[in-house]
């Protein structure tokens, strides 16, 4: 008897386990569809976006408003200095034009003022050629013509460098030749000039040419 209520119990524990086990192969369980992890995501999203636009609404009025006031502030600048830059562009340009024309003007003068010597020149060179010319007169004409150049050059400020009785100076002779010296007053006067040097408007274009006592 014994054996048997044994067998009975052990055979309705493996009944019960077996409705367990059938039980839960019944269960389905049911998949998170695309769909809800769409809305999840949507969600979320929606959260961090309500997040900036706070984040973006948390700037107070008075900072915006400098902000803005440095935008402003920065357009002009940089508009100034847009036309800042192109007055000085168009005034180097007029310069460098004006420049140009003062050089050309200033060349067309002295020809122009040359010509009238120029013309007698060829007058007198035409003369000379006459044998019965008197040379006394041709003479008088070369120095008419040469002091009429000399008063034009005065005049566009051309000056000759005195080296009469004048002491050897680097600033203004060039020395091609030295002679010794008889006295010891004498050295570094100059002895004699071999080419005439010039200065225009109190600048040096030609220094002097000169034999000095050395």
């Amino acid at each position: 008897m014994e054996e048997q209520k044994e067998d009975m119990e052990n055979q309705e524990i493996q009944d019960f386990d077996m409705d367990d086990t059938e039980e839960m192969q019944n269960i389905e369980v049911e998949p998170l569809s695309v769909e809800n992890e769409k809305n999840e995501t949507s969600k979320k999203s929606g959260l961090f976006n309500k997040k900036d636009k706070k984040t973006k609404q948390a700037i107070p009025d008075d900072l915006q408003q400098e902000i803005e006031k440095i935008k402003a502030d920065n357009a002009e600048l940089q508009d100034k200095f847009l036309r800042l830059y192109s007055e000085f562009d168009n005034y180097r340009k007029r310069t460098q034009k004006e420049k140009l024309e003062v050089i050309q003007n200033a060349s067309e003068s002295i020809i122009t003022s040359l010509l009238p010597i120029l013309d007698d020149m060829e007058r007198a060179i035409k003369y000379s050629e006459n044998p019965n010319v008197d040379l006394d007169s041709i003479k008088e004409g070369e120095m008419l013509i040469s002091q009429k150049m000399n008063n034009l050059l005065k005049q566009k400020g051309l000056k000759a460098i005195n080296t009469k009785d004048a002491l050897f100076d680097t600033d203004y002779h060039e020395a091609i030749g030295t002679i010794p010296a008889s006295k010891e007053e004498d050295k570094g006067k100059i002895v004699e000039e071999i080419e005439k040097g010039y200065m225009l408007n109190d600048k040096v274009i030609r220094f002097s040419k000169v034999i000095i006592y050395q």
